[in-house]
């Protein structure tokens, strides 16, 4: 049985996926995310605990790898956590406050993401 997501889920993971992604964007390139048609942040993002961004992210990460490696989400679980965990503890407070209002990594965040991508041996996406 395929498992069905509420509005709010489906968000969650649209901006997850658009952390991730941006995190993924090549490193040295500063790119303008403001202007994507259509997209929203969550609002939850705003007062969310920490641990609630790593769940986000964890879960980000573990939707778009296994697309990207064409393998099974749990087959991810700890690669994708060990990323999270990485990513959230390298962000400054500057960051973290960057990515609750726009729901994405900002060009320094993105940078740290992709060393915790390679440190936890994850291949970055391309996008």
């Amino acid at each position: 049985m395929r498992p069905t997501f509420s509005r709010t889920g489906r968000l969650l993971v649209a901006a997850g996926l658009v952390s991730l992604l941006a995190a993924c964007n090549s490193a040295g390139r500063s790119t303008q995310y403001t202007s994507l048609e259509g997209y929203v942040p969550d609002p939850a993002l705003k007062t969310a605990s920490k641990s609630n961004l790593t769940g986000r992210v964890r879960h980000a990460c573990t939707v778009t790898q296994a697309k990207f490696q064409k393998v099974a989400e749990e087959t991810l679980a700890a690669p994708c956590g060990c990323y999270a965990e990485r990513t959230l503890s390298a962000l400054d407070k500057d960051e973290i406050a960057s990515y609750r209002t726009t729901g994405y990594f900002n060009d320094t965040a993105r940078a740290k993401a992709l060393g915790a991508l390679d440190s936890c041996k994850l291949p970055r996406p391309i996008v």
